[in-house]
């Protein structure tokens, strides 16, 4: 079984007031849905500046960069699948969603992006 990582919201917190009122709202508004589909869900900073949710093993992340906001499926393999339907709206890089608050992220996208992630992971964690 994975190790339990760190938990730190006030960090979280922190590096969201860092950023522009557009982007802040648009990443506080995707870290909510993510804390409503999944509610045990721990958050924290990750490299200073990704912030990243996970149950045990990480499951999505996020954070803002020069040109872009990005979402982090953690998971080429699923990005690849479902590569068609995020490119309706957005451009995919690899495992990761670039977006802007001006086009954020469909909630319908993301919780599938969420479901599929901790499927993923319930499957890791029966092998190890």
């Amino acid at each position: 079984m994975a190790a339990k990582l760190k938990n730190d919201p006030a960090a979280v917190d922190a590096y969201l007031a860092t950023l522009p009122e557009a982007e802040q709202e648009t990443l506080e508004s995707l870290r909510r849905l993510i804390k409503k589909t999944i509610p045990q869900v721990d958050e924290r900073i990750s490299y200073g500046t990704t912030v990243m949710f996970s149950l045990g093993r990480d499951l999505v992340g996020f954070v803002s960069q020069k040109k872009h906001l990005s979402f982090f499926t953690a998971s080429p393999k699923l990005a690849a699948a479902m590569k068609d339907e995020i490119t309706k709206t957005h451009k995919v890089s690899g495992a990761t969603i670039h977006f802007t608050p001006d086009n954020p992220l469909p909630t319908a996208l993301v919780k599938k992006i969420i479901e599929a992630r901790l499927s993923e992971n319930e499957a890791l964690s029966k092998k190890s």
